[in-house]
C-alpha cells in the first residue's frame, strides 16, 4: 500500500489511490501504478524526496488561476458575469479587490475571432451580460496579472423528442451497389428507408474514424488513427463527380473491380476493398487536374486549416516510409511540425490528394445526413466518437504533446470482461490539455458533429476519468485518472449546442454514480442496457422504473445480438477461448437463471404469449422456433420504457447471431469483421432488408410501442 505523502500527491492530480470494483469491493492501487501513471502526468514520484517538492510545488500553485474556466449560463440563476466573478474568487481567495476582464473570442472553434469581438469588455455590470461561447479572462490582483481560457456553456442540451431508431455497424452493411463493405451512400439508403417508411427517427452508426492510408487495414472502428477526420474507406466511388470524368475503358475496369469485392465470402476483408478504392481515386485524382484549383476545395483546406495539412501530411508520410506508426520513422519525422516534415515537395503533392479525399468524404457525409432528415428523422445520423486512437496514429502523431506516453487507456476487470481490458490508447493529459484550452477535443468534437444529429460517446466516463494501464502491467493493475469533467461537459454541450445536436452517453460498467447525475444535468443522454437493467435484488427491472433520459438498446456491439445470447453463444465462445474466469457449469447455470428471469417479466407484461419453460426448454434443445418471438418481445418492451431513444440493433433485427466484437481476443476471433447475416448464416445485403416481411414487423411493433 502506497504511503501517505504519495497519497495526498496522487489526490492532488486526481490520480485515484483506491477504487470500487464491480463487485462492490475495494480494491487499493499499488504503488508502482501510482509513480508510473504521476510520471506520465510531468510529476516526479520517482522517491519521497521527490514526492514531497512535488508537494510543496503543488502548494505554490494552488491559489493561481487555471489556463481554462468553464462557467455555465443559467439565466434562471442570475448573471453568467457574475457566476464568472464568483468562480474567479472561489479560485483566488484573494485578500483585496479583483481587476476581471473578458476579451470576447471565437464563435466558431476553427475560426479567428474578429477585431470587433477582441474588445475587452469589464465585468462590473455596465455593458450587459457574457455571451455563450469562448472568451479570454484577465485578472488583475495588485500588480499581478493573470489570464486564462474562459467557456461559457449552455447549462443543458434541451431534451430530445421520444423516437427509436437503428444502431448499425456500416461496414457490414453491404449493398448490391458497394465495394464489398458498407458505404456512405448505404448509410443514406438505410435511413432513408428507415425514416420514410418506418417512421425511424436516428440512425447510430459505427465510429466513422480514419484508418490506416494503405494496408494492412486495422479492421476495428475503436482503435482508429485519428477522431478528427473519417475513413475514405466509406466513400462510394461511384458518387464522387470525378467518377464520370473516367474514360470508359477506366470506368469498366472499376466496375469489375467492385462486382468482384462483392462475391466474397468470410470475413470482411478491408484490405482487398482499400486496395481497390486507393487504386480507383488515385486514377480520378489524375484524370481532373482541375480539382486543385476548385474554390471549394480551397475553402474546405482552409476551413480544416493546420489540422487537415498535419494529418493528410501523416498519411503522405506513411506511405512513404511503408508503416503508420510514426515511432517507427526516422526521428527527423517524429517531429509533426519539424522542418523535415514540411520540407518535401512530392510529399506536399501526396498530401493534396488525400486533403481531396477528405473534401469529398464531408460531402457524401453531408448527403447522407440530408437524406436522413429528408426521410422525416428529428436527429438523423448519430455519429459515434470512440474513446481513444492507437499508439502509433496519426493523432498521437500530431498530438504527442497532449498525449501521455507509456500508458494506455482500458478497463478493469468487470461482469462480462473478467480479466480486465487494454485498448492499447494513449489517454489525453489532463493538464496539458487544458492548458492548449481543450482544442485538440474541442476540434474532434466539432469534427464529429459537423453533419450529424447526434453523438454517441463510446466510453462516457472520458469526460470523467480513464482507466490507465503503465505500459507492460496488466488492465487489472491500472487506475482511474480524473479528468476536469465540469470543463471536458462544457465543451461537449457548448459544440452540441453548436450543432443542434443530441449527445449520448455509453456509461456502462463501473460509474461513479455522480457522472450519471452530471450528464442527466446537462442534458446528455445515457445509455440503458437490457441485460444489465437490474433492481437492487438483482431481478429484471421492470419497464416504468427505467430512467427516461437514455438510449435504450437490448446489447452493444461487445456482447453477441439477441438470439446468439438466447442460444449461450458467447458462454460457448468465451469458454473457447479461454476467457471465463469461472467454471463452464457456473457460467451457464447463471445464464440460464437470467434469462429465466427475463422471460417471466416479458410473459407477465403480455409480450411473450408463451410459457417461459416452454421457451427454455426449447433453447436447451437447440431450436429456434421462439428466437423470432422473442427478439420481437425485447424490443416492444424497450417501447414501454420511458427512454427518450428506444435502439433497435439491425444485427438484431435479422437474426445475427455471431458478435461483433468479442473483447480479450485479437487474431483469435474475426473481431468487426463479421458481415451482417441472419440466423443461418446467410448474408443479408440492404436490398434485400428493406423488402424483409419479418424484420419490417419487429421494427413496426417498436414503432407502435414507442408512439
Amino acid at each position: 500500500m502506497a504511503d501517505d505523502e504519495l497519497i495526498r500527491l496522487a489526490g492532488h492530480h486526481r490520480v485515484a489511490t483506491r477504487y470500487t470494483d464491480w463487485r462492490g469491493r475495494a480494491a487499493d492501487v499499488p504503488p508502482g501504478t501510482l509513480v508510473a501513471v504521476l510520471g506520465a502526468l510531468g510529476v516526479d514520484a520517482s522517491s519521497p524526496a521527490a514526492v514531497r517538492a512535488e508537494l510543496e510545488r503543488h502548494q505554490e500553485r494552488a491559489r493561481t488561476l487555471p489556463p481554462t474556466l468553464v462557467v455555465r449560463s443559467d439565466p434562471g440563476e442570475g448573471r453568467t458575469a457574475d457566476r464568472i466573478l464568483a468562480k474567479v474568487r472561489r479560485t483566488l481567495r484573494p485578500a483585496g479587490d479583483l481587476d476581471v476582464r473578458i476579451e470576447p473570442g471565437e464563435p466558431d472553434v476553427l475560426a479567428e475571432p474578429s477585431a470587433e469581438q477582441a474588445r475587452p469588455v469589464p465585468l462590473d455590470g455596465s455593458e450587459g451580460d457574457v455571451t455563450l461561447g469562448w472568451h479570454r479572462l484577465h485578472v488583475r490582483q495588485g500588480s499581478r496579472e493573470e489570464s486564462a481560457a474562459l467557456l461559457v456553456a449552455p447549462a443543458s442540451l434541451p431534451r430530445p423528442p421520444r423516437m427509436w431508431g437503428l444502431t448499425v455497424q456500416l461496414y457490414a452493411l453491404r449493398s448490391r451497389g458497394s465495394w464489398g463493405l458498407g458505404d456512405l451512400h448505404d448509410l443514406a439508403d438505410l435511413a432513408t428507408w428507415a425514416g420514410r417508411d418506418l417512421g425511424a427517427g436516428f440512425v447510430v452508426a459505427n465510429p466513422l474514424h480514419a484508418a490506416e492510408p494503405m494496408p494492412p487495414v486495422s479492421p476495428s472502428p475503436y482503435s482508429p488513427m485519428s477522431r478528427r477526420f473519417p475513413a475514405p474507406l466509406y466513400l462510394r466511388i461511384e458518387d464522387m463527380p470525378e467518377y464520370a470524368a473516367l474514360p470508359p475503358e477506366g470506368r469498366e475496369r472499376f466496375a469489375a473491380m467492385a462486382a468482384r469485392l462483392r462475391t466474397l465470402e468470410g470475413p470482411l476483408d478491408r484490405d482487398a476493398v482499400w486496395t481497390a478504392k486507393l487504386e480507383a481515386l488515385e486514377a480520378m485524382y489524375r484524370s481532373s487536374p482541375g480539382i486543385r484549383h476548385d474554390p471549394a476545395f480551397a475553402a474546405f483546406r482552409r476551413r480544416h486549416g493546420a489540422a487537415l495539412r498535419d494529418f493528410t501530411t501523416w498519411c503522405a508520410i506513411s506511405e512513404e516510409q511503408g508503416t503508420t506508426d510514426w515511432r517507427r520513422w526516422p526521428s527527423a519525422l517524429q517531429d509533426a511540425h519539424g522542418h523535415a516534415v514540411l520540407d518535401e515537395p512530392r510529399r506536399g503533392a501526396r498530401a493534396e490528394f488525400h486533403a481531396w479525399l477528405q473534401w469529398r468524404l464531408d460531402q457524401q457525409l453531408a448527403g447522407a445526413q440530408k437524406a436522413a432528415r429528408d426521410a422525416g428523422m428529428p436527429a438523423g445520423i448519430v455519429h459515434d466518437l470512440a474513446v481513444g486512437v492507437a499508439q502509433g496514429s496519426a493523432d498521437a502523431w500530431i498530438y504527442r504533446d497532449e498525449l501521455a506516453s507509456g500508458m494506455s487507456v482500458g478497463a478493469p476487470p468487470d461482469e462480462f470482461n473478467q480479466r480486465g481490458q487494454d485498448w492499447g490508447q494513449p489517454p489525453w493529459r489532463p493538464t496539458t490539455l487544458a492548458a492548449d484550452a481543450y482544442v485538440p477535443y474541442r476540434e474532434m468534437l466539432a469534427a464529429a458533429l459537423r453533419h450529424g444529429g447526434g453523438l454517441r460517446l463510446d466510453h462516457a466516463m472520458q469526460v470523467s476519468r480513464l482507466w490507465w494501464i503503465p505500459e507492460g502491467a496488466s488492465p487489472a493493475d491500472g487506475t482511474y485518472v480524473g479528468y476536469d469533467r465540469d470543463a471536458m461537459l462544457g465543451c461537449l454541450v457548448w459544440e452540441a449546442h453548436r450543432a443542434g445536436a443530441l449527445v449520448v452517453g455509453e456509461d456502462l460498467g463501473t460509474v461513479e454514480p455522480e457522472v450519471r447525475d452530471d450528464l442527466a444535468d446537462r442534458g446528455v443522454l445515457g445509455t440503458s442496457l437490457l441485460w444489465f437493467e437490474r433492481d437492487a435484488e438483482g431481478r429484471p427491472k421492470p419497464a416504468a422504473q427505467w430512467r427516461d433520459l437514455s438510449l435504450a438498446t437490448v446489447g452493444t456491439h461487445d456482447m453477441p445480438p439477441i438470439t446468439g445470447f438466447l442460444h449461450g453463444d458467447h458462454i460457448a465462445l468465451r469458454d473457447r477461448l479461454g476467457l471465463l474466469t469461472r467454471p463452464l457449469g457456473e457460467e451457464t447455470a447463471d445464464h440460464r437463471e437470467q434469462l429465466a428471469a427475463w422471460l417471466g417479466l416479458l410473459h407477465a407484461e403480455g409480450l411473450l404469449p408463451d410459457p417461459p419453460d416452454d421457451v427454455l426448454r426449447a433453447l436447451a434443445d437447440g431450436s429456434d422456433a421462439y428466437d423470432r418471438q422473442v427478439v420481437a418481445a425485447l424490443h416492444a418492451f424497450l417501447g414501454r420504457t420511458p427512454a427518450r431513444l428506444i435502439g433497435v440493433s439491425l444485427a438484431d433485427a435479422v437474426g445475427e447471431r455471431r458478435t461483433q466484437n468479442q473483447p480479450g481476443t485479437v487474431d483469435e476471433y474475426p473481431n468487426w469483421r463479421v458481415p451482417l447475416a441472419d440466423a443461418q448464416g446467410r448474408p443479408v445485403v440492404l436490398d434485400d432488408l428493406v423488402r424483409d416481411a419479418e424484420v419490417r414487423a419487429v421494427l413496426e411493433r417498436v414503432s407502435r410501442e414507442s408512439s
